[in-house]
């Protein structure tokens, strides 16, 4: 059994017990999240598709850390004038721990 759900605007496949790496959520750590925006939903032969979502399907999950990705360069060059500028960052990512899937 798995779901399609949209977490932050992005769409995420959720099985029972799996572990997703989400852009950051201002929640605390081993809080619980629940997300009823399910676009689909399947379970053995049973398939449900929402117009946009599932009513009453629901995803329960815990977040579990924040993880930093890896660092990402932006250079910035221009040929013949001299200008070079280099400037990095890492996104923030979410780690969360789907406990069960309600449809």
């Amino acid at each position: 059994m798995y779901a399609l759900v949209e977490i932050l605007g992005k769409q995420y496949k959720a099985q029972e017990g799996a572990t997703l790496k989400v852009d950051k959520m201002d929640i605390e750590n081993g809080q619980e999240v629940t997300f009823d925006t399910v676009v689909a939903f399947k379970d053995g032969e049973k398939s449900v598709f929402g117009t946009p979502y599932v009513d009453g399907a629901k995803v329960v999950a815990t977040v579990d850390e924040l993880v930093k990705g890896k660092k990402i360069k932006v250079f910035k060059f221009h040929r013949r004038k001299g200008y070079r500028r280099t400037q990095g960052h890492r996104e923030k990512y979410s780690m969360i721990t789907i406990k069960e899937i309600k449809a």
